[in-house]
């Protein structure tokens, strides 16, 4: 039975953030070291700019989603990316601070789980946050919330979140 579930895909879906140094490039490379080390990219969804979510005395996000093809555990795809938000120059501050790059694990096939304090999927304020839905929506709008039984679209088009999300 292990051996089995070990064998098996996962599509996992990550948020990819900057707002500092070359966002373009370093949102590029997190992709290259994400296909590198968790899997195969299924898809990647335009870039999109918005204003600081949170902490709003910083410089405008671009972000961007991306979903992989892995047979890695939710854990082992956080724990890289964590990694490689590191290798990538990362320094966690403040909560919400500007940063060089950020990836958040979103949605992991349609599983939930809740490890506190480490890992939460579905990603706890996705619903709420449009520089999130925007690009998930763009690249899985059928895909439905193992939570809410919403698809990404559904959601996305009812989100109440002010921010202005522009493609860039």
């Amino acid at each position: 039975m292990m051996l089995n579930q070990a064998l098996e895909y996962h599509t996992a879906y990550l948020l990819l953030g900057g707002n500092l140094g070359d966002r373009v490039a370093n949102l590029k490379k997190a992709i290259e070291l994400l296909t590198d080390k968790v899997g195969g990219v299924l898809s990647v969804s335009s870039l999109y700019e918005t204003a600081a979510w949170g902490k709003t005395d910083q410089p405008a996000f671009l972000n961007q989603a991306v979903a992989l093809q892995t047979r890695l555990s939710a854990l082992e795809v956080l724990d890289l990316a964590l990694n490689i938000e590191q290798e990538l120059g990362r320094v966690r501050k403040d909560k919400w601070g500007e940063r060089l790059i950020d990836i958040d694990l979103i949605l992991f096939g349609d599983q939930v789980i809740n490890i506190p304090d480490k890992l939460q999927v579905p990603h706890p304020h996705m619903q709420h946050r449009k520089f999130v839905m925007e690009p998930l929506a763009e690249i899985a709008p059928d895909v439905l919330h193992p939570v809410l039984g919403e698809t990404m679209l559904s959601i996305c088009r009812n989100i109440s979140d002010p921010l202005e999300v522009k493609k860039f």
